[in-house]
């Protein structure tokens, strides 16, 4: 029973400290993913040594101790996506709707072909901006019923899984697409213009993740997200848009690249504080992480945050409705 305790302490000691390596390796770096779930495996580890071993616990004492030291560490990285910590995006009491902005961000799955799901949603909810994210040229079509109440559209169709499409009920400028770091991967930023005159800069990325069928490395990934990091920074100042960022950043809430981007751009994540909003994966809730993101500046405070009902994905949609201040 000692052998069997040291080498499930060992192999979740391996996991907990794999992500510090000096490595971009996707060997290494998914092991950031599933926190919440190596939180559960330590807890399971330790109320089995406390149960099976409760008569003699003396020479099992220095693994219940690494295992407490595991078990603090990975939630030092996940509580800020808890209830319990505090918020940094306060909660809006203004009733004026004209400033407000609500987005839903969805990774649609390109061989997903329930795209009735997804209208019915946008017909419940009304967002202004609808992005979708692996949407080909058959979602362009499947979602021509929403053209009416969407008037401004940007399409990007592809069938490489990185296809992106925006939705909007509310006029777009300064559109551009690109493919900043990756061939194939493409991003979209505009300017959201309110009804009320105020205009907000926008920007919709999906780059792709380090994983063994993807890029053997997050490098691209990283490279993609702090460098948009950097050029939002740059444009701080008293007379800039405020800024809105969403998509699937292939890169769960906690990971340091996510706070290295926060921290440079100088946007906030109105989860903190509320949850993870855990989006992936729609189909095993044992292995959920939040992969869907939406970031933006002070300007806002938030009105509501959601994590919609599935369309068939292995993502969920994340609804995010916004107040300009």
């Amino acid at each position: 029973m000692l052998i069997t305790f040291i080498i499930s302490s060992a192999l979740l000691t391996l996991i907990t400290l794999a992500p510090l390596l000096p490595s971009n390796h996707w060997t290494v770096r998914v092991w950031e993913f599933p926190r919440l779930q190596i939180v559960f495996l330590i807890l399971i580890n330790i109320l089995l040594m406390a149960l099976l071993i409760a008569q003699d616990l003396g020479p099992f004492l220095a693994l219940v101790i690494v295992n407490l030291c595991l078990l603090c560490y990975q939630i030092n990285w996940i509580f800020p996506y808890t209830p319990f910590a505090n918020t940094t995006v306060k909660m809006s009491k203004s009733s004026d709707l004209s400033s407000r902005i609500k987005v839903i961000n969805v990774n649609v799955l390109m061989s997903n072909r329930d795209a009735h799901k997804l209208i019915a949603l946008v017909e419940q909810h009304q967002p202004h901006l609808l992005v979708t994210l692996e949407s080909n040229q058959w979602w362009q079509d499947a979602l021509e019923p929403l053209h009416d109440a969407y008037p401004y559209r940007v399409n990007y169709p592809l069938d490489n899984l990185y296809g992106m499409h925006l939705f909007s009920r509310i006029p777009l400028s300064d559109i551009t697409t690109a493919e900043r770091v990756e061939q194939g991967v493409p991003s979209i930023h505009c300017i959201a213009n309110l009804h009320n005159g105020k205009q907000i800069q926008c920007h919709f990325l999906h780059p792709a993740p380090p994983s063994p069928t993807e890029n053997e490395e997050s490098t691209e990934r990283d490279i993609e997200l702090l460098g948009l990091a950097r050029e939002i920074a740059n444009k701080q100042g008293s007379d800039s848009l405020p800024v809105l960022v969403s998509g699937d950043l292939n890169d769960v809430a906690w990971s340091p690249t996510t706070q290295a981007f926060l921290r440079i751009s100088g946007l906030q994540d109105p989860r903190i504080g509320r949850g993870a909003y855990n989006t992936f994966h729609a189909q095993y809730a044992f292995a959920r992480w939040p992969l869907d993101h939406i970031f933006h500046s002070e300007h806002f405070e938030l009105v509501s945050l959601s994590r919609l009902s599935e369309i068939g994905s292995d993502h969920f949609p994340l609804l995010t409705e916004i107040h300009l201040k």
